[in-house]
């Protein structure tokens, strides 16, 4: 119910006049940051974390005043790793906060561009392996900074899910359960080539986009959709010999089927499209220029674990071992894509842009500079990262006589 309740709550359509969406707003690229403005307009239209912090749910200054943090030497000169920027040295870290003034600055109706600087920073101090002005990979962003956001568990409820991974032993059946948060699912685009075909970002563990023109790459061969890669993320796949698992009845090394699932749905899924490839037998880097074909609605059923063992073994397994606990009655399987972070350029000098899917039209958010654009041009753009919210059931209660 609470859920729902961060879906729904303020998610009435939020225009200025009759045509202007209210928060689209364009962010300065502050020194090649355009890989940490793509994430940030994508999270500042995530319906739930839009309702979270425009509802006063997270408040800075209360927030500081809690932690002792004051406003005193506002000008002060900021050093990053230690401190909050205004001479407090031993200040404790709070993205949130941050996140809540973008928030409220975004939105206030000003049209001009916002300079995230003051986020920037905070970020630079909870990952200070990253604090340079160098180019960084727009997913590695996303997932440290959900990681940042600490005792504030807006992001975690927005974007975790539970993943199901069955092991079976070939010999017996046997079946070894695990489960595993996580707060994306990556995908792979290329299933016929070797390397890993499935991952997903762990909770605890951080884990190209072109336009028309690109569908005439060398490395188009063939389309990719999302619902394939999905399919082929869950689909079983026979281990290799020397991944032999120990199977607790036959008690000895055996080769083995694995199979993954999705036991608990998020409220907003993020799917992160595999275009950077490392290998480290090559010793080199490839981006993937392959064309992924994806859909502006999504039903995640056919990928959820108790559709697929129910394929598997029928009803008869029925009720699944702490599945249903995870069941929510006022929550649907659709999803509804809002936003599609893209890369274009080569591996190490590419250019990030985000694309909004707001009151269904589509606007390009390229660092400062936000248009309109027809939903042709996204739908030809190479994603790299989709973001889909999760649809709300309207729930009608009936009278018995």
């Amino acid at each position: 119910m609470r859920d729902r309740v961060l879906m729904e709550s303020g998610s009435s359509p939020l225009v200025y006049g009759s045509d202007m969406p209210r928060g689209l707003r364009g962010l300065n690229n502050l020194g090649n940051t355009c890989f940490m403005n793509s994430v940030l307009q994508a999270l500042l239209h995530t319906p739930p974390l839009r309702n979270y912090f425009l509802s006063d749910r997270h408040n800075r200054y209360y927030c500081k005043q809690k932690n002792g943090v004051t406003n005193s030497n506002a000008g002060g000169k900021r050093n990053v790793g230690t401190g909050d920027g205004n001479g407090n040295k031993n200040a404790r870290l709070c993205l949130a906060c941050d996140m809540d003034a973008m928030f409220s600055a975004v939105f206030s109706g000003d049209r001009t561009p916002y300079s995230p600087a003051k986020f920037l920073y905070s970020w630079w101090q909870h990952a200070s392996n990253l604090a340079s002005y160098q180019q960084q990979d727009a997913h590695e962003f996303f997932i440290s900074m959900l990681d940042g956001h600490g005792d504030c568990c807006i992001t975690h409820r927005v974007f975790s899910g539970i993943l199901r991974s069955d092991v079976m032993c070939m010999a017996c059946g046997f079946t070894s359960t695990t489960y595993d948060p996580c707060v994306d699912i990556s995908l792979d685009l290329e299933p016929h080539q070797g390397g890993p075909a499935k991952s997903a970002s762990m909770k605890t563990h951080p884990s190209c986009n072109g336009e028309a023109d690109s569908l005439n790459s060398g490395q188009n061969c063939g389309i990719s959709t999302l619902m394939g890669c999905l399919d082929r993320f869950t689909r079983p796949e026979r281990l290799g010999a020397d991944q032999k698992f120990f199977c607790q009845q036959c008690q000895v090394r055996q080769e083995s089927l694995k199979q993954m699932s999705i036991r608990k749905l998020p409220l907003v899924s993020c799917f992160h499209i595999k275009r950077f490839e490392h290998s480290s037998i090559r010793k080199m880097s490839r981006k993937v220029d392959r064309y992924l074909q994806f859909p502006f609605s999504l039903d995640m059923t056919p990928y959820l674990s108790s559709s697929i063992l129910r394929s598997r073994f029928g009803n008869r397994i029925f009720p699944f071992d702490g599945d249903e606990p995870y069941a929510s009655n006022d929550m649907s399987s659709e999803f509804e894509l809002f936003a599609v972070v893209t890369h274009r350029g080569k591996l190490d000098a590419g250019h990030y842009v985000t694309y909004l899917r707001l009151s269904n039209q589509w606007y390009k958010c390229d660092d400062a500079w936000v248009t309109q654009v027809n939903e042709n041009i996204v739908r030809a753009a190479q994603g790299y990262m989709i973001f889909m919210y999760r649809r709300c059931f309207i729930i009608k209660q009936v009278r018995t006589k």
